[in-house]
């Protein structure tokens, strides 16, 4: 059986890999960027504008409701996403702190 040496690794980095393989998708990069626009959206209203089927676009929102980035309020049948704004204030502190370290070797 295979472990995962994952939680081996600082804290920090282990946010950082969470975030980058939340954002490793331009589907989830898209969402993002419309649920930043609209600031709320509901999951037909994502299939109307991108070209994904439901259930890829659901798949999708899992990623980032699971990374933090995004959360999803029950209203009625469906679900209203949208960002998560203090985890988005987080993500951009820690990708900031993150990008340092290409601007200290550059």
């Amino acid at each position: 059986m295979a472990f995962s040496k994952a939680e081996e690794f600082p804290d920090e980095d282990i946010r950082v890999a969470v975030i980058a393989k939340a954002l490793s998708h331009p589907a989830r990069v898209a969402i993002i960027r419309m649920l930043a626009q609209k600031r709320t959206c509901i999951c037909n209203e994502m299939v109307e504008e991108l070209p994904l089927s439901q259930s890829t676009i659901s798949n999708h929102l899992k990623e980032l409701r699971d990374a933090g980035i995004i959360k999803g309020e029950i209203d009625g049948p469906r679900v209203c996403y949208c960002l998560d704004l203090k985890a988005c204030a987080r993500v951009t502190k820690i990708l900031g702190q993150f990008c340092n370290c290409f601007q200290k070797c550059c």
